[in-house]
């Protein structure tokens, strides 16, 4: 299946990420605070900036004259004073973008305009994670979106994808998913033959951590992590405003940082992997050792932990306990390294935050140094997978205001 482009447009294999200087603001930063935060004037834009108004209109031109923004003098604040104020805005209904989140067990894909707002959604269980298998039922979900709302074809800007594990944004590779069972598998040029689309691709929790600097959380806040606690731990960064992806988009690999050289094997194959310790299949092995039979998922184990009915109650909930004992040092780890402003937890864990949290809790506590703790806000956000999906669009509309 290939969807047809417009005329004359040409198709990239992938989005390779804007060049972005360090300490300085880009058309991307202009963009998103007016996305979130506008209509804005200039005068607005420059002081949520720190930036000159000189700098923004340099910015803000060659985003007018791309279509991205419009000036509204109506949108002005009632009431004002002396000569109107024009206001920017973004031209959402410019493009459209699809934005995929790959996990283990479902591709779930939403179509989004230039503001990641969701026109239409679609989802599909995943029963082989095979690479060509993935792009099909991808490329499947494309296509259905698409015909769900009539003309969209003409009007889109890319496809965005997040995946689990080591993904190197310019290459558009996935060099290890231990999730998916992938070593070195492409995953934009395989999808760009099958859409016809430009393609970006990137780590799945750092399409969360852009979706909540956008819309969620880490608004107003210049140093954050988002930290993923379910089947796997993951965890993005963002530094001083910016994405923090590492040389070769490995940076964040927080749940394969070693805590215990005793400890259990990891599904990367390390041993005492922060993963090993608080994942989903940490609290099932901690059971099965404690020779507790009966809870062969989590499901059972949560509902085993919330019932109060006897010993067995007690073992699932130090068994949680214990997993948020390890997490609480982790993210103690993270907060002494970054002095963070908030940690965002999500993933399916965020939704037995009340079995796993008190002893993460003090944990964190108890190994931070000096201030790192009570410098960092910690927020759960059992978000759902839409706004994965809508970070990676974020991705797609990121790179191309960039560009």
């Amino acid at each position: 299946m290939t969807i047809q482009m417009p005329v004359g447009r040409p198709v990239p294999r992938l989005w390779v990420p804007a060049a972005d200087p360090a300490g300085q603001r880009t058309k991307a930063d202009v963009f998103a605070a007016i996305l979130t935060a506008g209509p804005l004037s200039r005068t607005e834009v420059a002081q949520q900036l720190g930036l000159s108004q000189s700098t923004v209109t340099k910015i803000v031109n060659p985003l007018m004259d791309a279509g991205y923004l419009v000036e509204d003098a109506s949108a002005a604040a009632e009431g004002a004073v002396g000569r109107p104020r024009r206001m920017l805005q973004v031209r959402t209904e410019l493009h459209l973008v699809v934005g995929v989140k790959i996990g283990p067990s479902k591709v779930t894909a939403v179509l989004t305009d230039l503001g990641a707002q969701v026109l239409a959604r679609w989802e599909q269980p995943l029963t082989d994670r095979r690479i060509d298998a993935v792009v099909a039922a991808t490329a499947q979900g494309v296509k259905e979106l698409l015909a769900s709302v009539p003309g969209s074809a003409e009007r889109m800007l890319g496809l965005g994808v997040g995946v689990s594990g080591h993904v190197d944004p310019a290459a558009g590779l996935c060099r290890y998913s231990a999730l998916m069972g992938w070593h070195d598998e492409d995953v934009a040029g395989p999808l760009a033959a099958a859409t016809g689309l430009p393609v970006a691709v990137g780590n799945d929790v750092n399409t969360l951590v852009v979706a909540e600097q956008w819309f969620g959380h880490g608004r107003d806040t210049e140093s954050f992590a988002v930290v993923t606690v379910g089947p796997g731990v993951g965890c993005g960064l963002l530094l001083g405003g910016r994405l923090h992806l590492g040389r070769t988009g490995l940076a964040g690999e927080f749940g394969h940082m070693p805590l215990d050289p005793t400890g259990p094997v990891c599904s990367c194959g390390n041993t005492g992997c922060l993963e090993a310790l608080v994942s989903y299949g940490a609290v099932l092995r901690r059971l099965r050792e404690a020779g507790l039979a009966g809870c062969d998922d989590i499901e059972q184990a949560v509902a085993l932990a919330r019932s109060g009915r006897g010993p067995d109650s007690k073992t699932a909930l130090a068994a949680f306990a214990a997993a948020g004992d390890a997490l609480g040092r982790g993210l103690a780890g993270l907060c002494n390294l970054l002095n963070l402003e908030k940690i965002v937890l999500a993933g399916e864990g965020a939704a037995v935050q009340d079995l796993f949290g008190p002893a993460m809790a003090a944990s964190l506590r108890e190994h931070a140094f000096s201030t790192a703790a009570a410098d960092c806000e910690v927020i759960v956000d059992a978000v759902t997978d839409d706004l994965w999906a809508r970070g990676a669009a974020c991705l797609v509309i990121r790179d191309a205001v960039q560009s």
